[in-house]
């Protein structure tokens, strides 16, 4: 097989396009005698002929106009090599792998990836959902490059290993079947439930949540019954089976379910964005990062917040 070699192909194309070594030495930044030497080392790797003497001129020969008509192509696919890494190294490209925890898929992470369709198509994310406690596992071990977590999951903000970015502060809503007396009370505060059989997890981040906020209160909550998913706990309380703290990322609408916002003192749960250390350098994961911090901003304002939170 013929060494081919892309500079000295560079070469003889630009020879064909200029007509002649001087003005090809010109647009090449080179001298006239090493593009002839060039072009010489090219036609002895192909073992044909690529120059002819016409005066004081050269001219290709057919076996030139040949090689440059099949490596044409070869060409534009590295135009658009070149194109594609700029686009990679401005950001306007690559995939960026997201782990998030269930309720952060639609509230945050879809909006985000329906965003970056309009204003960065180039960037593809892949999304994982996982346990917000399993979230640093998977980056650590490499798995995903964004993580979305809870700050009750975090390690510590002084964990050399990430860069923790707060996102929100997702207040807690309190959920109550539509006839309980206080669910239309003009005002509420998680004391007014404290003999209420409460939902929630038997263990893990959601039954911690619950019981802290309860117990910032001034309570320990009674649990009434156990369940860790959205709609099972929601089912629940409208049966009129206890009552529950939701996360507004969570709630959504659903009819036979009332929905109260604590006020001001609501507690809140603290949702981050964490990347390997130095990962927030990458073009793509930082528009992946922008495009998560605009629509949590869209959420809820900048994160501050007065009521207790789970854990810093």
């Amino acid at each position: 097989m013929a060494e081919w070699d892309i500079r000295k192909l560079q070469i003889l194309r630009t020879l064909r396009e200029r007509g002649t070594v001087t003005a090809t030495a010109e647009a090449l930044h080179m001298t006239p005698s090493a593009v002839s030497q060039q072009l010489t080392n090219l036609a002895r790797q192909l073992g044909v002929p690529l120059l002819e003497a016409r005066g004081r001129r050269v001219r290709l020969t057919d076996a030139a106009r040949l090689v440059l008509t099949h490596t044409e192509p070869l060409f534009e696919q590295l135009e658009r090599a070149d194109a594609a890494l700029a686009a990679y190294t401005q950001g306007e490209a690559g995939e960026v792998r997201v782990g998030a925890f269930s309720t952060s898929v639609p509230a945050l992470v879809v909006p985000a990836v329906r965003a970056l369709r309009g204003t960065h198509p180039g960037v593809t994310v892949r999304v994982r959902e996982a346990e917000a406690a399993e979230a640093y596992d998977l980056l650590t071990a490499g798995d995903v490059d964004l993580a979305l977590s809870l700050a009750a999951e975090a390690p510590s903000a002084t964990d050399p290993r990430f860069t923790q970015v707060p996102l929100l502060a997702d207040p807690l809503d309190v959920a109550l079947p539509p006839d309980h007396p206080l669910s239309h009370a003009a005002s509420l505060a998680l004391t007014d439930l404290a003999a209420e059989p409460w939902i929630f997890g038997g263990s893990g981040p959601w039954s911690d949540i619950t019981r802290r906020a309860c117990e910032a209160a001034g309570f320990s909550p009674h649990q009434g019954h156990s369940a860790s998913g959205w709609t099972a706990i929601l089912a629940m309380v409208e049966a009129g089976m206890g009552v529950a703290l939701i996360p507004r990322l969570a709630a959504g609408r659903r009819d036979g379910v009332t929905l109260r916002d604590l006020g001001p003192a609501a507690p809140v749960r603290h949702v981050t964005a964490a990347v390997r250390k130095g990962g927030e350098t990458g073009r793509a994961v930082g528009r992946v990062l922008g495009a998560l911090r605009e629509v949590a901003a869209a959420h809820t304002g900048p994160v501050t917040h007065t009521g207790p939170v789970t854990r810093e």
